[in-house]
């Protein structure tokens, strides 16, 4: 049975699984999924309740868009579809074919919008940082677009915690609209975002949508020490997410697939499912090259761990914490608050088990 979670402090409720579009019109090395496959995709998903759909300007230089825009074009698919979209990536050799400006995030929004055959966009995302383009002139042009309803939510990708807060100042001091969410990779594989971005989403009401929950297909229980599928984004030198020691990664998959062992289903499921229960976390992203591996995905919805399970997945995943969180846990744990014991407080919990 799919849940739904509302977007960050909005009154828009998404699906636990929203589907992923990168593969849209792709080639071999992500997926090349064309339209007839996509539509049957898109079907299953929402046959599954899934009402959030994502995609990019730049997935496939807008192939991803027009193949999602066409799909969704029955009456049927378009009442129960959200559709989100980004924008921030190079979409020409022109200078100003990139970047956040007025300028690009305008002339892009109108464009996804014709691709995706769409008088809206439901959530409209900046997908990486611009240190050149002041945050005031983003944030104006995402409030016009708002405020003309080509747009119904704005959200963050990619950010840090400074730009994030940054940004979300300054929407508060004017008065404008500001991001309901932001798109970070998070998985068991890598929680760096623990550190600032989740406790942040907590303190501001922000929802999370995780892309590549499966770390590019690592944590689906493919790989293990001793073997490794034949094909695959890994297999093909992809770097996201980077890997600092396969060691520390085998250690975490061993746990991940004797967990799996144990419900009878695959390690990407409960790698789903861990996530689900974290902290902060609206929606994961899952994509798949063919129906069998959405179908997999989507049985993740379903899936409970116990708390042994959990603690045990916790454990062999937990990353050392960074200064000043170190320093916080070890001065301040009197006076720590609920964002900050996401992160610290399973650190505490570890101290006095000794």
């Amino acid at each position: 049975m799919m849940e739904y979670r509302y977007l960050g402090r909005s009154g828009l409720r998404v699906s636990t699984m929203t589907m992923g579009t990168m593969t849209f019109g792709g080639s071999e090395r992500i997926g090349n999924t064309d339209q007839a496959a996509a539509d049957r995709q898109v079907d299953l998903c929402l046959d599954h309740g899934v009402n959030f759909f994502d995609t990019a300007n730049v997935y496939n230089a807008g192939v991803s868009e027009e193949i999602l825009g066409q799909a969704l074009t029955s009456p049927t698919r378009r009442e129960k579809a959200l559709v989100a979209s980004k924008v921030r990536f190079p979409m020409g050799q022109d200078p100003n074919e990139r970047g956040l400006s007025r300028h690009h995030i305008i002339a892009q929004c109108e464009a996804s919008l014709k691709r995706l055959k769409r008088d809206h966009i439901d959530l409209y995302q900046v997908h990486e940082w611009d240190g050149r383009t002041p945050l005031e002139e983003t944030l104006a042009a995402l409030n016009t677009l708002v405020e003309h309803g080509k747009v119904r939510y704005i959200g963050a990708s990619n950010y840090s915690g400074w730009h994030l807060m940054k940004a979300l100042g300054i929407s508060d001091a004017r008065n404008q609209h500001r991001f309901v969410s932001q798109q970070i990779h998070y998985s068991l594989h890598t929680r760096d975002a623990e550190n600032e971005l989740v406790p942040i989403s907590l303190d501001q009401g922000l929802g999370i949508l995780v892309w590549s929950p499966l770390a590019g297909g690592l944590l689906s229980g493919k790989y293990r020490r001793d073997s490794k599928p034949e094909s695959g984004r890994q297999t093909q030198e992809f770097r996201e997410p980077p890997v600092y020691s396969w060691d520390a990664l085998y250690d975490i998959i061993d746990v991940l697939v004797d967990v799996a062992s144990a419900h009878n289903v695959s390690g990407a499921q409960v790698a789903l499912a861990w996530l689900l229960g974290r902290p902060g976390v609206t929606s994961v992203i899952i994509g798949g090259r063919n129906e069998d591996q959405f179908k997999d995905n989507l049985a993740a919805a379903d899936l409970k761990l116990t708390e042994e399970e959990r603690a045990r997945l916790d454990a062999v995943s937990q990353p050392n914490l960074m200064y000043p969180y170190w320093h916080q846990m070890l001065t301040a744990s009197d006076r720590l608050g609920d964002a900050d014991l996401t992160l610290i407080g399973p650190h505490l919990e570890a101290e006095k088990r000794g």
